[in-house]
């Protein structure tokens, strides 16, 4: 082999090295998030052990540890992954009226509606609470608190709600849903209990409504 073509294996190697361990480690962490999702919602957080997860992923223990440090580090990453595509079903919601107060409504009444889900049950109101305690509302901030509180800004800033702190609101209605999702996931008739949740909703932010 040449010095030339020597020197130019060695400069591509270099150059693709990197790319594939990059896709490796992003590979190795969706297949850990998605055993761990589906063994989560399946046998509980507390039921599920780090060598089952590893041994369903394939993967080795110090696979899990460098990338998330521990199970209750897959676990928030977990609760990340459906807290985006929560979001994602919110905003859509929300983005199918031209009217943001409208959108807002229909927003609240969708993320009401995933505590019908088993999956948002186990992982989301059951164990997140009691495996990740503060980081979870330090998740809730962003995921819920924060776009609320920008969406109910621009409602106070068009007059369309009466003048009050927007976070205030926000975090208020935040207690308000969590709890709502609980009394739903834990009720003998979640849908019914759903249906009292949003009219409830509605006449709560009926009161906010300045006109």
């Amino acid at each position: 082999m040449s010095m030339t073509k020597a020197r130019r294996t060695r400069t591509t190697a270099a150059a693709v090295t990197p790319r594939t361990r990059g896709q490796m480690s992003a590979e190795t962490i969706e297949q850990l998030i998605r055993s761990a999702r589906l063994r989560f919602a399946q046998s509980g957080y507390a039921a599920t052990s780090m060598d089952m997860l590893c041994a369903e992923a394939g993967l080795t223990r110090g696979a899990l540890y460098h990338h998330f440090g521990g199970k209750d580090g897959l676990l928030e990453a977990v609760v990340c992954q459906i807290d985006s595509e929560i979001t994602a079903e919110v905003e859509a919601a929300f983005g199918r009226s031209t009217d943001p107060w409208i959108g807002l409504q229909a927003g609240l009444s969708v993320y009401l509606s995933q505590a019908l889900k088993p999956e948002i049950q186990q992982i989301l109101i059951r164990d997140a609470p009691a495996a990740l305690g503060h980081r979870l509302r330090a998740l809730d901030k962003v995921s819920v608190i924060t776009p609320l509180t920008q969406a109910l800004a621009e409602l106070i800033k068009i007059g369309r709600i009466h003048p009050a702190d927007p976070e205030a609101l926000a975090r208020l209605l935040n207690g308000a849903l969590d709890e709502a999702a609980v009394w739903i996931s834990e009720s003998a008739s979640p849908k019914a209990t759903l249906k009292k949740a949003q009219a409830a909703f509605t006449v709560l932010l009926g009161s906010l409504s300045a006109r």
